[in-house]
């Protein structure tokens, strides 16, 4: 870990897994990473919740964790002053990427089925496309939208293949919660995005978590409060450290760094890819079985994936211009 903190300086992390390797394929790399270790992250966190830590309470781990680590990775970077101006976005960033993203996901998992909830979540990238094309002006190319509309079929098709699809109690409202929750990190890819291509993105991130306390910390108090640690296997403490270390921490460094380097979208349509490693991880733990119907889906995930993340062409110049 102390090694992976002195590697921010200059990412030498990510340098060191492949020299040779260009910043757009380490930040690919990256948003790769992230998948996988969401994908198991799903599998790692369902036995603390509920009957270990709840929901919001969990969170409150997350994000006080992330904030230490990364206030902690700052140290070893060169300091850098914040302009004031800059502090509003980085408000909103912390809203939307670190705060209310995530309470209202798992508000909104209690009020729904699971399936539903990994269906909508899946709407992330389209959200980026849309906020990405209203605020920051991106042209919205056929290829990157026919390659959103095949990675949403492939990951819609994954998850709800031969699963329960009856509504639970306030499903409404809960799958509400969960598109605001896919809408609110996809806005959050746009907003951080011109904070990254000023400063160092732990600078930005350790400011986010720590003002995500102040968000989360009204909600998830009484969950706190009443955590019963004596009760807790040790097993159920490695699940946490997991959470806080890899899910949260880890995967907002790769993510941000993936952001220096790709556009909001791109960064965003990787989502696709973590109900498939999630499915690879249940099949390792012998919880689900694999069928054709899985593998297409999984083909069509990462055929969705390919296409929104490879670079548009440039027009080739006018032979005429050349040679009148």
């Amino acid at each position: 870990m102390f090694f992976m903190i002195v590697g921010l300086k200059k990412y030498s992390i990510f340098v060191l897994i492949n020299k040779s390797m260009n910043s757009r394929n380490i930040a690919l790399l990256a948003a790769f990473s992230t998948a996988i270790i969401y994908g198991v992250s799903y599998t790692v966190a369902k036995e603390l919740m509920p009957n270990y830590i709840a929901p919001f309470a969990l969170i409150f781990f997350r994000v006080f964790g992330a904030a230490v680590l990364f206030w902690f990775a700052g140290i070893f970077i060169k300091k850098q002053h914040i302009a004031r101006k800059d502090y509003p976005r980085i408000v909103l960033a912390t809203v939307f990427g670190t705060s209310m993203n995530m309470l209202c996901f798992y508000k909104g998992l209690n009020d729904t089925t699971p399936i539903t909830a990994a269906a909508i979540g899946v709407a992330t990238p389209i959200m980026a496309m849309l906020f990405s094309a209203l605020l920051l002006k991106e042209p919205m190319h056929r290829n990157k939208i026919l390659g959103v509309i095949i990675g949403l079929v492939g990951a819609f098709v994954l998850i709800t293949y031969r699963q329960d699809l009856r509504q639970a109690e306030n499903a409404v409202f809960g799958n509400f919660l969960v598109f605001v929750n896919a809408a609110s990190y996809g806005l959050y890819l746009v907003i951080v995005k011109s904070l990254l291509e000023k400063y160092h993105p732990v600078h930005i991130v350790k400011w986010m978590y720590l003002i995500g306390i102040l968000f989360v910390l009204p909600f998830s108090y009484t969950e706190l409060i009443s955590i019963k640690w004596q009760q807790m296997p040790g097993e159920m403490v490695i699940r946490l450290l997991y959470v806080i270390v890899f899910t949260t921490f880890l995967n907002y460094l790769f993510n941000l760094f993936a952001l220096t380097k790709l556009k909001p979208t791109t960064v965003s349509v990787f989502v696709y890819l973590q109900p498939v490693f999630a499915s690879i991880y249940a099949l390792f733990v012998d919880s689900d079985t694999l069928s054709l119907v899985k593998v297409l889906a999984t083909l069509a995930i990462f055929f969705g994936v390919y296409m929104v993340s490879r670079p548009e062409r440039k027009p080739a110049a006018n032979k005429e211009a050349v040679h009148p």
